[in-house]
Order: structure tokens, then sequence, then C-alpha cells
């Protein structure tokens, strides 16, 4: 399988580095990624400046393009100039959960989905958490997996973001196939001032207020493994289909 590996921490993050040593071992790996970190980008692409590409080595197997731009830049210019259609997009693995409303937020989410826009199967992969990571059993998990997924009933393209508890394999508990948390974040921003005296303020805490055992947030806490397809249309249908009925008069 032609595999297209790219994430939102960069490429020299050690996430895209286990899954390129794990998938590399039985498939074609090519790496197109954000020379820097690019998280929380969204789904934004670059237009007011030139994309540049370099390749960038480590060590004697793992190499790729470096692009500076945003993850969902990477996947059009790799699908576009640099490696063609190729059989499945890996986005990840991402240093910290991607669920509920983050999934809006996400770079390595939105690398998934742009890949589902132009016609190709995608994971967006992520592991929970962001301090103490060992990204081993994640890569071991996508890679055992690929074959299944093109079994299982899903439209084409498809995307599913996968969300991996950060613990040992022996305590997760199993897969859950999910829907994506909706319930609004609580958020808190803390209020500091530079030397200049200038007020600043910095986001330095969230916390997921969801309770529904069918989501993606509540599977993580539980200790599963949670699997949810996404697509990209944000139409609100039963909203559409009401508002059908409705005379406008201008």
């Amino acid at each position: 399988m032609k595999i297209l590996l790219t994430n939102d921490d960069g490429i020299y993050a050690e996430g895209i580095c286990a899954l390129y040593r794990c998938l590399s071992l039985d498939h074609e790996v090519v790496v197109v990624a954000p020379e820097a970190e690019r998280s929380a980008v969204g789904h934004a692409i670059t237009l007011s400046e030139p994309l540049r590409v370099r390749v960038v080595r480590r060590g004697r197997d793992f190499w790729g393009y470096a692009i500076n731009g945003t993850p969902a830049d990477c996947v059009k210019l790799a699908f576009y100039e640099l490696v063609g259609p190729v059989d499945l997009v890996v986005s990840g693995i991402n240093r910290g959960a991607n669920v509920g409303i983050n999934v809006l937020y996400s770079g390595t989410v939105s690398a998934a989905t742009e890949a589902a826009i132009l016609g190709l199967p995608a994971l967006a992969v992520s592991l929970a958490a962001y301090r103490n990571e060992s990204y081993c059993f994640a890569a071991y998990f996508v890679a055992t997996i690929l074959e299944d997924i093109f079994n299982w009933p899903l439209p084409r393209p498809f995307c599913l973001n996968i969300n991996i508890p950060n613990l040992p394999a022996h305590r997760i508990k199993g897969v859950k196939f999910t829907r994506q948390g909706v319930r609004k974040l609580r958020e808190r921003f803390e209020k500091r001032v530079d030397p200049h005296g200038h007020i600043y303020y910095w986001q330095c805490g969230e916390e997921f207020q969801e309770e529904d055992e069918e989501t993606d947030v509540v599977a993580i806490k539980q200790g599963f493994i949670s699997i949810t397809p996404l697509y990209h249309d944000l139409t609100q249908h039963k909203v559409l289909h009401l508002l059908r009925n409705t005379e406008v008069s201008f």
C-alpha cells in the first residue's frame, strides 16, 4: 500500500517518526509534513506567501518533505505535485487527544479531512497525552488495523478520527466506535503583564463537559480507543429541510 504520512506537530515530532518506523515495514510510506509545529491551525491554507519544500533526513531510514505551510497545505501539495494519488493518508500521531469540539481546531484532523475532500481515504491519529508520551503502541495499533479498515462498511473516501489512551496495551479496555462530542469546553485564560506593562493573555486550561457515553470524549476518559467517522459537509440537514418550507419575502 502507498501511504502519505503527515501531521501538525512538525516533521521532527516523535509521533510521526514512530508511525513511519511501523508503517514502512510493510508499506511504501512518503512523508510530507510541516517544517515546524502547526498545531490548532484548523483547515487553514497558505495564500499570502509561496510554499517552500526541502528534503529532511533523520538517520539512515527516515526522510521526507518539509513544507513551510499548514497540514492542509501538505496534503494538497503532496497530492498535486510531490507524490500524486496514494492508497491512504495518515495524519499523526498527534501529541494530545483530538476529541469533541477540538476536532474543529485540529490541524491533524484537518489534514485527514483535506485528503477526503481530494478523494483519498484518511486516518487522523492522536495520543491522549502531553507528558510521558509513548507512541509505540499507538503506531502498532494503526499498522495492525490498516488491512482491516478497507473491509469495514465505510464509504469511499472515508475519514476516521482515531484517539488512543496513553496507557499500557493491557490496560486499554478495547475499541469504541463513537460520535464527536459537541458540548462546549470550559476554558480559562491567565492574565499577565509583560516587562513593559502591557497586558496579555495566555490560554492555560480547558475541560470537556461531555457526559454522553457514545462520544469520543467519554470513550477516551474510560480507557477505550475511540474511532469516529468524520465528514466535511457542515450542513445542518434537518434545519435545511425545515427552511425549504419557509417563504422569504424581499
